[in-house]
C-alpha cells in the first residue's frame, strides 16, 4: 500500500514474525489510498474444521485467523523453530474469535508425522472440511551449476511431497462440500531465474491442483490453488538478501509487496461456498501480474 516502506534487515531461516519491521498485515485489506480497512467476516465457515500447513506466520496465520473469524475451528502445522509464532498465532485466534485452534509442531516431510496430524485433527472435530497446504522453503541460487542436487531434493521435499501426504490422508476425512487448497506462486508462471528448484515446485503444484480436482470432483471435494506475487512474510525476510528487501515487491504494477491479509481473503472465499461452482482453478493476488493461468 502506499506509504509502507521495508527497511533491511535479514533474519536465520525459517524466520520468525514476531522479528519483522514492519509487521506484516494480518487482518486489514489495504487500499491504494494507504487506507487499511478491517476485514468483516460473516459466517461463511461456521462449525468447519480446518487444518493449515505452515499456519503459525505470513500467509499461514492471517489464513488461520480469518477463518477462525468465519466460525473455523483450525488447526496448524508449523515446524519446532516456529514455535514462538504459533504461540502468538494461538492467542491471536482465541482472543480475536474464540474459536478453537490447535498446534502441531513437527516436520511435514515426514509422512508418518502428516497422517498422525490427520488423524488426530479428524478425530477430535469428526471430519476436516478444509486442507490449506501452504507450508514451503526457497533459497535464492542464480546458476543451475551452483544449484546443489541436495537443495534441489530438498525443495521438492518440502513443497511437493507434503502436499500430497495432506491431502492423501485428509481426503477419507473430508465429505461432500470439503475444499483443498494449494498454495502455488506466481514464479510457477514466471519462472524465476533464482528460483529454480522454487518454481518447478510451484509448478508442480498447479498441475497436482489440477490433476486431483479432476480427481475428486465427481466425490463432492473441490480442489483449488492460490498464486501469490511478492507477500511480505518471514519466508521473505530470512530469504532476500538485506539490502534488496526495501525494494522488495516495487517491480509489480501495482508497485508494492502484498500482504498476508490480501492472500486470506482469496482463501477464504475457495474455502467456502461462495465458490461452490469453481475447482481446479488458481486464483492470483500477485499485484497485476498477468499470466497464463
Amino acid at each position: 500500500m502506499v506509504g509502507y516502506s521495508i527497511p533491511e534487515q535479514q533474519q536465520a531461516r525459517p524466520g520468525l514474525q514476531s522479528h519483522m519491521h514492519p509487521h506484516p498485515v494480518e487482518t486489514k485489506l489495504p487500499s491504494e489510498d494507504g487506507r487499511l480497512a478491517e476485514y468483516r467476516a460473516s459466517g461463511k465457515l461456521f462449525a468447519m474444521n480446518a487444518l493449515i500447513t505452515g499456519g503459525d506466520s505470513g500467509i499461514g496465520r492471517s489464513i488461520a485467523i480469518l477463518f477462525a473469524r468465519e466460525g473455523a475451528n483450525v488447526g496448524i502445522v508449523y515446524t519446532t523453530e516456529e514455535q514462538e509464532d504459533a504461540e502468538a498465532t494461538k492467542d491471536i485466534v482465541q482472543r480475536d474469535s474464540g474459536r478453537a485452534i490447535q498446534l502441531f509442531p513437527g516436520d511435514v516431510r515426514d509422512s508418518t508425522f502428516a497422517k498422525d496430524v490427520v488423524n488426530s485433527f479428524a478425530t477430535k472435530y469428526g471430519c476436516i472440511d478444509i486442507l490449506v497446504n501452504n507450508a514451503g522453503y526457497q533459497k535464492l541460487e542464480d546458476a543451475i551449476e551452483k544449484l546443489e542436487i541436495e537443495q534441489w531434493d530438498l525443495t521438492f521435499k518440502t513443497n511437493v511431497y507434503p502436499y500430497f501426504y495432506f491431502a492423501k490422508f485428509a481426503v477419507p476425512h473430508m465429505h461432500r462440500g470439503g475444499s483443498i487448497i494449494n498454495m502455488t506462486s506466481v514464479n510457477a508462471y514466471k519462472g524465476g531465474p533464482s528460483f529454480l528448484d522454487y518454481s518447478s515446485t510451484k509448478g508442480a503444484i498447479v498441475s497436482f491442483t489440477r490433476a486431483l480436482s479432476n480427481q475428486l470432483v465427481g466425490r463432492g471435494i473441490r480442489v483449488n490453488a492460490i498464486a501469490p506475487g511478492p507477500i511480505w512474510t518471514p519466508l521473505i525476510a530470512s530469504t532476500i538478501p538485506k539490502d534488496s528487501i526495501p525494494k522488495f515487491g516495487q517491480n509489480v504494477p501495482m508497485e508494492r509487496p502484498g500482504q498476508p491479509s490480501e492472500v486470506a481473503g482469496p482463501a477464504v472465499f475457495l474455502a467456502s461456498s461462495d465458490s461452490s461452482y469453481i475447482s481446479g482453478s488458481v486464483l492470483h493476488p500477485n499485484g497485476g501480474t498477468v499470466t497464463n493461468s
